[in-house]
């Protein structure tokens, strides 16, 4: 879930951007989930499997301007303690990371998302798995609307996941975002 340009004023890759502080305290307030001791209950179509889990991460946090998100659906899909970890290169060349829990995430991007409208989705996807857990390197284009010819960004979210014998949980999302001298390689790209 890349980290969002400050063209859009959000990344998640799931894109899931970097933003500034909303614009008014009433606007944070709309914008910030619940805070809560507990995840909230997955819906069990959402967690049944590796695509059900990553189509339901994409899902929550697109949508058109106006559209709030489902703060609590996108909270369901993480383990406890689970972490979004966007990258970004500064001018200068410096590369930065910022580590954020679910809520946030959802606290520092949301009112940009529902502002602007963001619509994220899988473009290609590559999993390893062993045991319980599993590594998805899930490449992603992002666009302003459904209906835009062009993304205005793409990238690559390396999703860990957990399978606890019952349903499947979000534990990291750390994603970078494509640039000219990042391109994706080609075989993280729809073939």
């Amino acid at each position: 879930m890349r980290r969002i340009s400050r063209v859009l004023p959000f990344a998640l890759p799931l894109a899931l951007p970097f933003v500034g502080a909303p614009a008014s305290r009433a606007e944070a307030q709309s914008s910030q989930p619940p805070q809560t001791a507990t995840m909230p209950a997955a819906k069990p179509e959402d967690v049944q499997s590796i695509d059900a889990i990553l189509a339901a991460l994409y899902d929550v946090i697109s949508g058109p301007a106006g559209q709030a998100r489902n703060w609590d659906r996108f909270r369901s899909l993480f383990i406890p303690g689970a972490r979004l970890i966007p990258t970004s290169t500064a001018p200068g060349g410096e590369v930065r990371h910022r580590v954020l829990s679910p809520d946030e995430y959802a606290t520092q991007n949301g009112a940009a998302l529902e502002r602007n409208g963001f619509f994220e989705r899988e473009i290609s996807r590559t999993t390893e798995s062993f045991g319980h857990i599993t590594q998805a390197f899930s490449s992603y284009e992002s666009k302003r609307t459904a209906q835009d010819a062009k993304p205005f960004s793409r990238g690559i979210n390396s999703i860990q996941l957990l399978n606890d014998g019952k349903r499947w949980y979000v534990v990291t999302i750390f994603w970078d975002s494509e640039r000219p001298d990042n391109p994706i390689p080609a075989k993280y790209l729809p073939k």
